[in-house]
């Protein structure tokens, strides 16, 4: 049991590992970032007020768009949140936290809800941020990734 297990992470490790080092890069700035300061609308120039345009830090952007090319993104992510009744953002913080490496589906489950939700709900990166969703998965695939040498 203990060697399929171990065989198991090591597969994991190997398919995922190049795609966690791309997003771990985005973890110092994601760890200073509360959710005012990645996004803000735009109300036009002049005295006349249009529809308001949100905008994006830049960073923020380049990390979603690094994100949408990995292996983490699946379009059936609400599989993940109905098997395991995530219900809120401390159920997505919790599970992520208690996650194992061979509970990668949980990793792509969240992160996928919020990079693709992010594309037609202006506010999912927003709150991604805000609360902490993205810094706790990229802190717990640095910690199951990088601190248990394989």
């Amino acid at each position: 049991m203990y060697g399929q297990e171990q065989t198991t992470r090591e597969m994991i490790i190997r398919e995922y590992r190049e795609d966690v080092e791309k997003l771990l890069k985005y973890l110092p700035w994601l760890l200073e970032k509360e959710a005012k300061d990645v996004a803000g609308y735009y109300e036009g120039d002049g005295t006349q007020k249009l529809i308001k345009i949100p905008v994006y830090d830049s960073t923020l952007l380049a990390f979603v768009k690094e994100a949408e090319k990995t292996k983490f993104m699946d379009k059936n992510y609400p599989y993940v949140y109905t098997r395991h009744r995530i219900k809120s953002c401390g159920d997505e913080r919790r599970l992520l936290q208690q996650a194992k490496i061979q509970d990668i589906d949980i990793f792509k489950g969240i992160l996928s809800k919020y990079v693709l939700e992010g594309k037609r709900k202006s506010s999912c990166w927003r709150d991604a941020v805000g609360e902490k969703i993205f810094t706790t998965a990229l802190s717990c695939l640095k910690e199951l990734f990088f601190s248990h040498a394989a």
